[in-house]
């Protein structure tokens, strides 16, 4: 596993304290977890998506990622309507663990208030939450 200083958290993503990302995307806002959730996990073998339209409010699950280690649920870092699906993850669920910013996006969310993705946290306070655990 990744030592803490060792993790990607690209500038212009916020954080959930889930370890759930968001980034702003034109009017959307594209949703993945993040490089340390991706590590934890190890190789994650399937990704269970909502249906497109569906209304989550920030925090609730909208999903699960399964590793070759567990199970976990998938928590939205904005309250949005889910605009699209990354179908890729479909058949290879394992770009999130290629590339979890990238190719391994998980959905794009229409925000209820896009201006939410700069109340998440920004990589440095991420990084220091991540220590804390």
């Amino acid at each position: 596993m990744k030592d803490v200083s060792e993790l990607i958290l690209p500038d212009g993503c916020g954080f959930h304290e889930e370890h759930t990302w968001a980034r702003v995307d034109g009017e959307d806002v594209l949703v993945g977890i993040s490089d340390y959730a991706q590590d934890q996990l190890g190789e994650v073998v399937f990704v269970e998506l909502p249906e497109t339209e569906r209304v989550f409010a920030a925090g609730e699950s909208f999903g699960t990622v399964e590793s070759i280690k567990a199970v976990n649920e998938l928590h939205m870092p904005v309250t949005g309507q889910v605009a699209a699906i990354n179908g890729d993850l479909e058949d290879t669920p394992s770009l999130v663990n290629a590339n979890c910013y990238e190719r391994g996006w998980m959905l794009r969310v229409r925000p209820e208030n896009p201006a939410d993705v700069d109340a998440l946290m920004q990589a440095d306070a991420y990084r220091e939450f991540l220590r804390r655990l």
